[in-house]
């Protein structure tokens, strides 16, 4: 565990954040949206980074990926069907 730093664990949330909501809307609304979380949720994980580090020599920044999820769960529990199936 020599990358344990604050950045790579809020990225490991943010990405488990996102496959919870792929698996929840697969589950309880449609599979394509579901899908499309847990896709989008592997650019967040850490060895992303480094596998795109390796093959690409290109990185992610972090605040990237705040807006990226920003962007995602903004409409996702505002106006999603996951938002209207729990009331939020």
């Amino acid at each position: 565990m020599k990358n344990l730093n604050a950045l790579n664990v809020i990225s490991w949330i943010f990405g488990l954040l996102l496959v919870t909501i792929g698996v929840m809307n697969i589950v309880l609304v449609h599979p394509v949206p579901g899908i499309f979380y847990i896709v989008v949720s592997f650019l967040f994980f850490p060895p992303t980074n480094v596998f795109l580090k390796k093959k690409f020599n290109f990185l992610i920044p972090f605040w990237l990926k705040v807006v990226l999820l920003f962007l995602i769960m903004w409409p996702t529990l505002g106006v999603g069907d996951l938002a209207e199936l729990y009331g939020l």
